[in-house]
């Protein structure tokens, strides 16, 4: 009896070994975990713009803070936001400091892409990012009466608008009049891009440049089009500019722009 009390008493003081050293490494576990990122420690955004914070920003201001928006997204740091509190907040008005023409390609999540929440931003889409006059008046919308300072004509890699007009898709064919139609408009960007392989969507440097083409053509129709942004844009009070998002690393590559009379700024 003696012996199997001295057994068992062993075996409590062997269980409360294993314990101890299951705490300790526990512990040294716990203290090599990274520390949790700034923002997450932070409190999530409740406010949204407001007119004052519109009209106290400058459009090279505006471009330069979504320059460090998509650096937080190209760097998975978005920062938090309570879009319930934003959401309540927003039915008193909206004064977005920007208007982005993107393409309809669900991959492009534009407010992400700048880091933006409730009330930040217009986004208009339509595939290849191309002009129109829906599109035009609702960019006159934006600026001439909702007081924002930067038009934004952003296209993106692997856009598929941009390969069908490149390959010549006969949309007509398959009795789709009005895609026809858009991708029509997309063809003179085609014109003058010059490329050492096939002129075809399967060269990527060649797509790419016709994309770009693209979005920096839509800014200059976007200004023969509308003279009321052209003339904003020429007292200072507005930028349009055309960009391009990377799918695969994230980032938007801004575009020196010029004014329709040929001025260079950037």
């Amino acid at each position: 009896m003696k012996k199997t009390f001295q057994l068992f008493t062993t075996a409590l003081i062997m269980t409360g070994l294993v314990a101890c050293n299951e705490n300790t490494e526990n512990e040294v576990t716990t203290e090599e975990i990274p520390t949790v990122a700034v923002k997450e420690l932070e409190k999530p955004v409740k406010s949204i713009l407001t007119a004052e914070d519109q009209a106290d920003m400058s459009p090279a201001e505006i471009i330069g803070r979504l320059k460090k928006g998509n650096e937080n997204f190209v760097n998975n740091n978005l920062t938090r936001r309570d879009h319930s509190a934003q959401r309540v907040e927003a039915m008193l008005g909206q004064y977005p400091k920007a208007i982005v023409l993107s393409c309809v390609d669900s991959r492009v999540p534009v407010e992400d892409v700048f880091d933006l929440g409730i009330g930040d931003i217009f986004v208009a889409r339509v595939a290849g990012n191309i002009e129109n006059e829906d599109m035009v008046g609702s960019m006159e919308f934006a600026t001439a009466v909702a007081g924002s300072k930067v038009v934004i004509v952003m296209g993106h890699t692997s856009c598929g608008a941009v390969k069908s007009t490149i390959d010549k898709v006969d949309a007509k064919s398959l009795n789709m009049n009005s895609l026809a139609a858009l991708l029509e408009k997309i063809e003179p960007s085609i014109t003058g891009v010059e490329t050492d392989g096939e002129r075809k969507s399967t060269n990527t440097k060649f797509t790419n440049d016709v994309i770009e083409k693209n979005a920096i053509r839509t800014v200059q129709d976007i200004r023969d089009t509308s003279p009321v942004m052209a003339q904003m844009e020429d007292k200072g009070e507005i930028i349009i500019v055309s960009a391009v998002y990377d799918m695969e690393t994230g980032k938007v590559t801004f575009h020196d722009h010029h004014d329709h009379n040929g001025n260079h700024s950037h």
